[in-house]
Parts: structure tokens; sequence; C-alpha cells
């Protein structure tokens, strides 16, 4: 898989509703990070604004430099 950037940023929010995001992190072996970024994209989705799957992205990438000889002899 490819690099991920990630931000810091620094926020408030509801002490119960971490814990259980930690909670979830925990139980499923995923970092926090992870998990909470499901959690913006899951909100981003609902409210109508896409984001690019980062394993469909990964998966993109690798196949546009395995098979790049191959998309260019099809595009022609």
């Amino acid at each position: 898989m490819g690099t991920i950037l990630l931000s810091k940023f620094s926020s408030q929010a509801n002490p119960e509703i971490l814990n259980t995001l930690h909670q979830i992190a925990d139980i499923e072996g995923k970092k926090f990070h992870a998990v909470l970024d499901e959690a913006f994209r899951d909100f981003l989705n609902k409210k109508g604004v896409s984001t690019p799957d980062r394993q469909v992205m990964t998966s993109f990438a690798q196949s546009l430099h395995e098979f790049e000889d191959l998309y260019k002899e099809l595009a022609k």
C-alpha cells in the first residue's frame, strides 16, 4: 500500500464519543486515526460529498503502474 499523508489537528469532542471510537479501534485492531478517518468519510458521504476510498485509489495507482503499456495501446 502507498504512503498515506496525515495532518494533525486539534479539536474538542464529547468524551463518550471519543471513548467509543477508541473502543471500536481496539476491537477492530485498527489505529484510532483510521477509525476517525472512517467516521469523517461516512459523515462526508452522508452530506453528499464523495471522497475516494483509499484502497480503491491505491489499487488504481498500482494498476496504472503495472499495465501502463497496455493502457497506452488501448488508448490508441
